[in-house]
C-alpha cells in the first residue's frame, strides 16, 4: 500500500491522505474519532470504488492517524476545518460523503456549509451532537466538576489499551457546532446505516437525525445485532448497496 501524501490547510496543520482518480463525482470518506484511514470501512470502500472507476479520497485528520498534532489538542471545529480543506484542495466538483461515526458529524457540516460540493452522503452511526448528547448530558458530576478543573478527563475505550481524553475544548467547542437544535436541510439523497447493538451510537441518534433532518431522499436502515464497528461482511456489503444507490441517484 502506498504512503500517504500531506496536504498543509490554511491553519498550519499537516493533513495525511490517500487519494485515486477517477469518474466524478468521487467519494470522500470521513472517519470516526480516533479512527485513522487506514480501517475496515475506509479500505473496503476505497477498493470499491477502485474496481469501479470511481475517484476517491481518504484522509486523516489532525491529531488522527498519520497527521501532524496530538489529538488532545483538537476539536470538533479544528476537525472541520481538516475535512473542508480536504474537501477544497483534494477534490474536483461535487462528492458523495461517507461519514462513520464523528465523521458524519463531519459530513453533515460539510453538506450546510457547502452545499454545492455534496452530492449525495452515507451516513453509518453518524454521530451529530455526541460531545453534547452523548458525553456531557451523560457524565456524572464529578465529572463535570473534573472537567471543568482539570479541563481534561479520561475515560476507558473499547478500542484501545489507552484511554480516550476529553478536554473541555472538545466539549466547549462542539457546542459551536450543533446540528440538531436547527433546521437541517439535505437535498441529496442521503442513506443512514445503523446496528441496533451499537452502544457508541444508540440507535436513538440515527431515529433523530431521521425525524430532524429535512430532504426529498433520505432513508435509515436499522441492522438488528450490529455494533458500532459496523464491519462485518454483511455490514461492508450494505455500505456498498448505499453508496452505489447515493451515487445513482446524485447523477439523476
Amino acid at each position: 500500500m502506498p504512503g500517504p501524501e500531506f496536504l498543509a490547510t490554511p491553519q498550519g496543520r499537516r493533513i495525511a491522505y490517500n487519494r485515486s482518480p477517477g469518474a466524478l463525482p468521487g467519494v470522500v470518506f470521513l472517519g470516526g474519532l480516533r479512527s485513522d484511514m487506514t480501517g475496515t470501512k475506509a479500505l473496503h470502500i476505497e477498493a470499491w470504488c477502485r474496481a469501479r472507476g470511481r475517484a476517491f479520497l481518504r484522509f486523516d485528520y489532525s491529531g488522527h492517524g498519520a497527521s501532524s498534532g496530538r489529538f488532545e489538542e483538537g476539536c470538533i471545529g479544528d476537525w472541520a476545518q481538516d475535512a473542508a480543506a480536504a474537501l477544497d484542495a483534494l477534490t474536483e466538483g461535487p462528492q458523495v460523503l461517507v461519514g462513520s461515526s464523528m465523521g458524519g458529524w463531519q459530513a453533515l457540516l460539510l453538506a450546510r456549509s457547502q452545499p454545492n460540493r455534496v452530492a449525495g452522503l452515507v451516513g453509518i452511526a453518524a454521530a451529530p451532537d455526541f460531545t453534547e448528547d452523548g458525553m456531557w448530558e451523560q457524565f456524572s458530576q464529578d465529572e463535570r466538576r473534573a472537567l471543568e478543573v482539570r479541563g481534561q478527563i479520561a475515560l476507558p475505550s473499547e478500542y484501545s489499551e489507552e484511554p480516550t481524553i476529553i478536554t473541555r475544548r472538545l466539549i466547549e467547542d462542539g457546542r459551536q457546532h450543533l446540528l440538531l437544535r436547527s433546521p437541517l436541510s439535505l437535498p441529496v439523497p442521503v442513506r443512514l446505516l445503523q446496528g441496533t447493538a451499537d452502544v457508541d451510537v444508540p440507535d436513538v441518534v440515527a431515529l433523530r437525525l431521521l425525524a430532524h433532518a429535512e430532504g426529498p431522499d433520505i432513508r435509515l436502515t436499522l441492522v438488528k445485532g450490529a455494533d458500532h464497528r459496523f464491519s462485518t461482511p454483511d455490514c461492508l456489503a450494505l455500505i456498498e448497496d448505499a453508496l452505489a444507490e447515493v451515487l445513482v441517484r446524485a447523477a439523476a
